[in-house]
């Protein structure tokens, strides 16, 4: 259905637009690719087994590879309103996975990268998964989005849910506003997803515009089209990995189809880690420790990569730290555009792309309700007293889409990593560097005072409201 719609709005576009229409010198066409649940250790350049990546691993040849790239927030919701605000979510109200039962989402009232762009002339479009509030007030097309086409949360959020039976409402697929369909097969969501990037590209070739596709996956339950089914040597989750792959190589092909290929930057990374509990059907940990849903490096640490011929030398790995709440001001670099009015997190890494070092700063990763539960200065990371789930050792794990039980520990001191030398987070090195571990508690005392700190008891002082419905 949705590939012959795709055929028939292509075919409308050429008839009223020519290549020679084209805008010349115009601002950079800008395609971010935002992964749920992929893992660090999931693309082949980073060490991905099971299956293949190529499209995604030529993406990195042709650019930026980072090696230390973190979300702030190791899940759904909170870690989608940094990526689009350039702010830690906690300081907008935002935390945790909303669902179908939630009232508020993020406040129409913040900067998103789109109502950015769209300030400058960008045409923007969205598909894939939202997360940031399903009521209408709060969609992609009253948060600087003109298009958008995909699910309002994650798409375990249906009635098949192996956990919570009965819980969730029938899942929407959502064009614009309005529901056009409530899924009961996701074979064809990632194709979707492929054809109605494919369709925006056709129809805004001639003026700058900026695509956010989301993807549901490999976010489980796990799904692929007929022509990817059992195509991996791992099993449903190196199938979906492989269908995400090919959904980048079409998308470079019309690039370069179109002859846009050369002012176009995209970037690619991913919300959080695997989802460990699902055993086979999450990603790979690459050595790092734990995964989704905790503050430790397997949960926060992505891939992610950034490609632009002629502007972002190719061939390129990055060993800097750095966050998804700098792609905002970044973009703004690149495109001239004014950064929001309200205060942001973020600051621009353009340098990095260019193998060049900008100044070190603190990184701050939170989780539940506003727990600051780490600070990341460079190679160092100090991890605050604080509860987090893991799966008991000697587990067996499963391969169906059912998940294992997760039990809850706690750390019990501060513990100071040099990731440089341990990534897997297993050394605490504080009594060996005093000077440094002042260093890193002084930027999480500054962290306290202004966004709060949920395991010290701080409100901080400048944190602002999500939307609420009426």
């Amino acid at each position: 259905m949705f590939a012959l719609f795709y055929s028939l709005s292509i075919l409308a576009s050429l008839l009223f637009f020519t290549p020679s229409e084209k805008v010349k010198d115009q601002k950079p066409n800008i395609i971010l690719i935002f992964a749920d649940d992929m893992a660090y250790g999931d693309l082949g350049v980073y060490g991905a087994k099971g299956w293949e990546t190529p499209n995604l691993d030529q993406l990195a040849e042709d650019g930026v590879r980072f090696t230390q790239f973190y979300v702030p927030h190791a899940v759904c919701t909170a870690s989608r309103a940094a990526l689009l605000t350039g702010t830690y979510a906690n300081r907008l109200e935002l935390y945790g996975a909303i669902d179908h039962s939630a009232k508020h989402g993020l406040n129409p009232e913040e900067t998103t990268i789109a109502e950015m762009l769209k300030a400058t002339g960008y045409q923007t479009g969205m598909v894939g998964k939202w997360h940031l509030g399903h009521h209408t007030e709060f969609l992609p097309t009253n948060q600087g989005f003109n298009s958008y086409f995909g699910l309002p949360y994650s798409n375990d959020m249906w009635p098949n849910h192996p956990e919570v039976k009965g819980y969730y409402p029938p899942l929407p697929l959502i064009e614009g506003e309005k529901a056009i369909a409530y899924l009961e097969d996701q074979r064809e969501l990632t194709s979707w997803y492929t054809y109605k990037s494919l369709e925006f590209i056709e129809k805004n070739q001639g003026q700058p515009f900026f695509l956010y596709l989301a993807h549901s996956m490999p976010h489980v339950p796990l799904y692929t089209s007929d022509k990817f089914q059992g195509k991996s040597a791992q099993g449903a989750y190196g199938d979906v990995m492989m269908e995400i792959d090919w959904s980048v190589g079409e998308i470079r092909s019309k690039l370069k189809e179109l002859g846009l290929d050369e002012n176009t930057l995209i970037i690619f990374t991913s919300d959080n880690g695997p989802w460990l509990s699902y055993g086979g059907h999450a990603g790979l940990q690459a050595g790092l420790r734990e995964g989704k849903g905790t503050s430790w490096e397997g949960g926060i640490r992505v891939p992610a990569i950034m490609t632009w011929p002629g502007k972002i030398p190719a061939g390129q790995i990055q060993d800097q730290a750095a966050m998804t709440i700098d792609i905002l001001p970044t973009l703004a670099k690149v495109t001239n555009s004014q950064l929001p009015t309200l205060k942001i997190d973020g600051s621009d890494i353009w340098p990095l792309t260019q193998g060049q070092n900008v100044p070190l700063k603190p990184y701050f990763a939170y989780y539940n309700k506003n727990e600051l539960q780490a600070v990341i200065y460079g190679k160092w990371k100090l991890v605050f007293p604080h509860t987090y789930r893991t799966i008991p050792a000697g587990t067996e794990m499963r391969n169906d889409g059912i998940p294992v039980k997760y039990i809850n520990v706690k750390l019990e001191n501060p513990s100071l990593f040099d990731l440089a030398k341990d990534r897997g987070e297993t050394t605490d090195v504080s009594s060996h560097n005093p000077e440094i571990l002042a260093k890193l508690n002084g930027f999480a005392d500054q962290a306290r005072a202004d966004l709060g700190d949920a395991l010290t008891g701080n409100e901080g002082a400048n944190n602002r409201k999500a939307g609420r419905i009426k």
